[in-house]
């Protein structure tokens, strides 16, 4: 796959601020994810230091990486590996 046929993906990134129930109720209430993606989400972001929590065009994780920031979190978009 070349580089500009992959998509962009979103990735937050643990931080020493968040509380895990806030960083699940951003994922529900932002991206409208099940209470179980949410949390699953949550613990990798919280155990692995990072999740990809959505995909797609650059200029959709760009507009989700902002909202990310709105929220007080720490994201990142790049192209999926």
């Amino acid at each position: 796959m070349t580089l500009a046929s992959r998509p962009w993906v979103t990735i937050v990134w643990n931080d020493p601020v968040n509380l895990m129930s806030y960083v699940t109720y951003v994922f529900r209430s932002y991206f409208g994810y099940s209470k179980a993606k949410a949390e699953k989400l949550m613990m990798e972001v919280h155990r692995d230091g990072k999740s990809v929590v959505s995909t797609g065009s650059r200029e959709e994780m760009e507009r989700d990486v902002q909202a990310m920031h709105e929220y007080g979190l720490w994201a990142t978009m790049e192209h999926d590996e």
